[in-house]
């Protein structure tokens, strides 16, 4: 996902960005008691600690101790367009946690505003720093909550998201920032004892004032991999949503060590491995959990950047198949207008080129939907073509880009963000404006699936 201090150029090799999500019949009831399963003592002291063998992660923990789903009214795969939403830590941090009601009230009217809008799907970020929105024996109570990372609201704000969702005929999927700890000294401020910065140092690697887990550790791979099932263990979630943040720098001090031990060459190639273990291993995670639900990414839209600055394969995770699939879907974030041009001249990321790109694409069993820019209403996309701005202040530039998609054949798409469109101070007549367009649009194009 691309956030607000962080809305550098996309198109050039600089850029950071996040967004997904799949779609199925709601499903909510049934629910095992969150913080059941494994224990973080327990995994640190079991099998986990070896994580990872040559052929990749290690994944017996991260099947549900009975052995099958957990839940009445499993999620399908998307059968018509994918019509998503981020709801990001942004905007659950603006929720009132004051009490259960408070919070109940405030997660009603977002998932009204989402299935008003004519969604399927809301994607909403669980787990932003090393930490959950939900209780976990895992990772500590997140800082959004409280302000206070480790603190209890006293109530479990994921149950009541799911269920005004669920409620409502919308698709959830948890979205997972696999790597972050922390993205700068304020975000979070202070970190929980438990946090894994703290109980395991030697799985970080520092980037300026940013913390990440390596992602050259098996072990670290692999407690990813077992938050992950206990997510999906505990809670009646569609689907799990992984965003574009892989490695966190190019810099080879970060992994040299485990580099020069593995043997191989090529660092770039190595690396786009380990995050293929990672994202492959959690995907089978969730299908040991329950086949039905689904698992995808959200990388960079410029597949260069994922290739040799994330590191992520996005080739190859498309091309899979059966057996050796690694996602059930992509959502490049696409977040460039109509004739977006670089300073260089190029057009390659203009939406009406990069969009045809990802589509020519070989694919295998995995979907592929496109995530637009609502962020971008008012503002522009920072491009050097002279419509760069007014082309974002249409009123309908969002729901011209999704006839687009649709005229393409695109399987759905995905909004960045929730609060671009219904909690915008900034330009709330042309959110006002996108949203009876994006209403409309889909009104017009019929039941989403």
């Amino acid at each position: 996902m691309l956030y607000w201090w962080d809305k550098s150029r996309q198109g050039g090799l600089d850029m950071r960005q996040n967004h997904r999500t799949g779609r199925g019949q709601a499903r909510h009831g049934g629910r095992r008691r969150a913080g059941a399963g494994v224990t973080r003592r327990g995994f640190l002291l079991g099998a986990g600690a070896a994580a990872l063998g040559a052929a990749g992660l290690w994944l017996r923990g991260c099947v549900r101790p009975d052995g099958g789903g957990a839940s009445s009214g499993p999620a399908a795969p998307a059968a018509g367009e994918w019509r998503a939403a981020w709801i990001s830590y942004i905007e659950l941090q603006g929720m009132d946690y004051t009490s259960a009601d408070a919070f109940r009230a405030g997660a009603e009217a977002m998932m009204d505003n989402c299935a008003a809008l004519g969604l399927n799907t809301v994607i909403v970020q669980v787990r932003p720093f090393g930490d959950a929105i939900y209780p976990s024996a895992l990772f500590p109570w997140s800082h959004i909550c409280t302000g206070t990372q480790g603190v209890s609201p006293g109530f479990d704000p994921l149950d009541l998201l799911l269920t005004a969702a669920h409620g409502r005929g919308l698709s959830f999927e948890g979205w997972i920032n696999p790597y972050r700890l922390r993205a700068s000294a304020a975000s979070p401020g202070a970190l929980a004892a438990d946090n894994l910065a703290n109980t395991h140092p030697e799985w970080v690697a520092a980037v300026g004032d940013g913390l990440y887990l390596n992602p050259a550790l098996p072990e670290a791979a692999a407690y990813v991999v077992e938050g992950v099932a206990e997510l999906v263990r505990n809670y009646p979630v569609d689907g799990v949503h992984f965003d574009d943040y892989f490695y966190p720098t190019t810099d080879p001090a970060i992994d040299a060590a485990p580099f020069a031990a593995s043997g191989a060459a090529d660092l770039a190639g190595w690396r786009r491995q380990n995050v293929t273990a990672l994202v492959k291993a959690a995907h089978d995670a969730v299908k040991a959990a329950d086949p039905t639900l689904r698992f995808g990414v959200s990388p960079q839209g410029n597949p260069d950047n994922d290739m040799e600055q994330q590191y992520s394969d996005v080739y190859g995770w498309l091309a899979a198949d059966g057996g050796e699939a690694v996602v059930d879907y992509l959502c490049p974030q696409i977040y460039w207008g109509q004739g977006y041009t670089l300073s260089n001249g190029s057009r390659r990321f203009a939406f009406e080129n990069i969009v045809p790109e990802w589509l020519a694409m070989p694919r295998g069993s995995a979907a592929l939907y496109v995530g637009l820019g609502a962020y971008r209403i008012g503002d522009g996309d920072g491009g050097a073509n002279p419509d760069s701005v007014s082309g974002w202040s249409t009123g309908r530039a969002l729901a011209d880009q999704v006839a687009a998609l649709r005229a393409a054949g695109a399987g759905g798409y995905a909004l960045y963000r929730y609060g671009s469109l219904f909690q915008n101070s900034a330009w709330p007549q042309l959110a006002e404006a996108e949203r009876a367009g994006l209403a409309a649009a889909n009104s017009a194009a019929g039941p989403s699936a």
